[in-house]
């Protein structure tokens, strides 16, 4: 699974507000509505269930938020970096400031595991991580995320 498969130039960006992790999530729905013609509290409300089985937040200042959708015809992908970082109750108590935003078709299945796994080796890499925190434009932003295998 390539992360060029997942996001784009347009499906990142760099210096996002968000006051909160329930703000995040509704954000990240505005974003993403035209995109899989799905209104924004229905988005928000699949992320908010999502987040009920577990935190999303794998620590490190990192949140992967991912849900299923049945009219999806494709796995999809935002990155957001956020100006300030948000409470998100994730594992490690630490606020998040990197988000990478996961969407995919009821039936993706083994896709879906494949592009989370994915996901999460890249930001399992600090480096990486200081590198996206020090970024400060989309093209930045998704050089260094293509650039890691």
């Amino acid at each position: 699974m390539e992360l060029s498969n997942l996001i784009s130039l347009e499906t990142i960006y760099p210096n996002m507000k968000a006051s909160s992790k329930k703000q995040l999530l509704q954000e990240l729905g505005t974003i993403v509505k035209d995109k899989i013609g799905k209104p924004i509290f229905e988005i928000a409300s699949v992320l908010m269930e999502r987040e009920r089985l577990g935190s999303t937040g794998v620590g490190h200042g990192v949140a992967i938020p991912h849900g299923r959708f049945s009219e999806l015809d494709q796995i999809c992908g935002v990155f957001v970096k956020l100006d300030k970082p948000v409470n998100y109750d994730s594992i490690d108590d630490q606020p998040v400031d990197l988000i990478f935003l996961l969407l995919a078709p009821e039936e993706a299945g083994a896709d879906h595991l494949k592009a989370l796994a994915k996901i999460s080796r890249i930001f399992r890499d600090q480096a990486t991580c200081e590198k996206l925190r020090g970024a400060d434009n989309s093209d930045a932003i998704y050089a260094i995320l293509n650039s890691v295998q």
